[in-house]
């Protein structure tokens, strides 16, 4: 069996992993690189690792990330045809994302080719999208769902089942089961995994008990969240410090999990009278059409989103949720100048309608921002958390005067502990443990935090376009 690894090595994003066996080769995942000015060449570069796609007989997808779906449809573009298999609920965010996704890249292309004109210069160096909207579009066809907890068998000699991983709606972690070339394998593939006892979405389920290769996601493998009730208060004081300066609260979201797991924390707290009521403006079409999907799977969510979800109905003036859906409304919000609550895609500010409310709000101290997720490194968000003073918005300077809120209990990634929990629940340590999905230095204090707290040995850190034959 041979294993390679074609992203999320020493990073978070671009997740593709392909695994051949017994003339079987087939990928786990293949996501999009995001964050600083190599991500499009390593997307480019992704596929071409040194295997023809054309000879990939199917592909698992643990969940609708674009981290983790996004070259989808380039892979198609280079020649895949095969089926790629996913949950119910993973399908239809895929229907929203991909096409967004390709829609960002056109929209980016067409404003750096207007930029080149107005300044008089050629077409020459305009970056051209990875893919189309009808290129995602008709890849989407090539998607066959998987429910929780029922075996497929995708290849004579493998079968899979997915197991709810509690990150977003849909979200999987992978029981792989191989047979030939000698005895039974178990392969466990952790995807990224969800903390416990959080709102909306169901716990992570339970690993199996054994497996022969673990790979485990590391995103937050040196650190701890914020408990509830600490990311509760941070939330309150950000709420509060924005009502009393009469500036508007701006919420970098991602369209999917983070937007709604926002939405249910700020209801709850106007249901606690933690805060008083209030107005949300949701802009983001892709996370409207999350939240429709998210209803749509009421037997996904736990039981405390759906007391909520009755309350918020029941008290239409206390929760005022406004989803904005045209353009025209979108920039009349920057006409607010005071008591907005505004959510806004992307989650890492680095496309979409939030880079337009940034460059408004940023620049005025009543303002404030609060960072509720992962920013990967190079990205905007990034920049804002590490505290710099003054960012690039559509290649014009932008003063950061506004107060920036960093939360980190929201997180849809498990913690340390959380993560070694989990792993508990193998009654012995997998043949080999590899560690992805992490920075260098999340995904080295993991592997260390594994071997000392767990006892294992033998955990790797692989590296970007590794094969690894066990």
């Amino acid at each position: 069996m041979r294993i390679g690894f074609f992203g999320a090595a020493g990073e978070v994003t671009g997740s593709c992993t392909i695994v051949e066996t017994d003339g079987i080769r087939f990928l786990v995942d293949c996501g999009m690189f995001q964050g600083g000015p190599e991500a499009r060449s390593k997307n480019l570069k992704a596929l071409n690792f040194g295997f023809d796609v054309r000879t990939i007989d199917f592909v698992l997808l643990t969940h609708a990330h674009i981290d983790h779906s996004g070259l989808l449809p380039r892979l198609a573009m280079l020649g895949y045809r095969g089926p790629i298999y996913a949950t119910p609920a993973t399908i239809d965010l895929l229907a929203v994302l991909l096409p967004d996704s390709a829609h960002i890249q056109e929209k980016e292309s067409e404003w750096q080719l207007r930029n080149r004109h107005r300044r008089g210069k050629s077409e020459g160096g305009v970056t051209a999208p990875l893919y189309t909207v009808a290129q995602a579009l008709s890849t989407l066809k090539l998607l066959q769902p998987a429910p929780y907890g029922k075996s497929i068998q995708p290849a004579e000699t493998v079968k899979v089942c997915f197991h709810d991983a509690g990150h977003i709606l849909g979200s999987s972690w992978l029981e792989i089961s191989v047979s030939g070339e000698g005895r039974p394998r178990k392969l466990v593939f952790s995807g990224d995994l969800g903390m416990s006892s959080r709102p909306v979405l169901r716990d992570p389920e339970k690993v199996v008990p054994e497996a022969d290769l673990l790979l485990i996601e590391s995103t937050y493998g040196n650190r701890q969240h914020r408990s509830m009730p600490e990311t509760e208060e941070e939330i309150v004081a950000a709420f509060e410090r924005t009502r009393a300066t009469h500036g508007n609260l701006v919420i970098p979201s991602f369209a999917v999990g983070r937007t709604q797991e926002i939405i249910y924390m700020l209801a709850d707290l106007v249901r606690r009278k933690r805060i008083s009521p209030l107005k949300v403006y949701v802009d983001s079409p892709m996370a409207n059409a999350a939240t429709r999907i998210t209803l749509a799977h009421p037997e996904l969510l736990d039981s405390e989103t759906g007391e909520l979800i009755a309350w918020v109905q029941a008290h239409p003036e206390q929760m005022k949720i406004e989803f904005v859906a045209d353009v025209e409304h979108s920039r009349a919000l920057n006409d607010i100048r005071s008591g907005a609550v505004i959510i806004s895609a992307s989650g890492m500010c680095e496309a979409g309608r939030i880079k337009y409310h940034l460059r408004e709000n940023l620049p005025r101290s009543e303002c404030s921002i609060l960072i509720a997720g992962f920013q990967a490194a190079g990205t905007l968000g990034r920049r804002l958390v590490d505290g710099a003073r003054l960012v690039h918005i559509f290649g014009q300077p932008v003063p950061v005067r506004a107060r920036i809120y960093t939360v980190g209990g929201l997180s849809a990634h498990a913690d340390q502990a959380a993560l070694l929990n989990w792993l508990r629940g193998f009654r012995q340590p997998p043949g080999h443990t590899f560690v992805v999905h992490g920075e260098v230095t999340a995904a080295t204090a993991f592997a260390t935090a594994i071997q000392e707290q767990l006892g294992w040995s033998g955990v790797r850190l692989p590296r970007l376009g590794e094969i690894v034959t066990l």
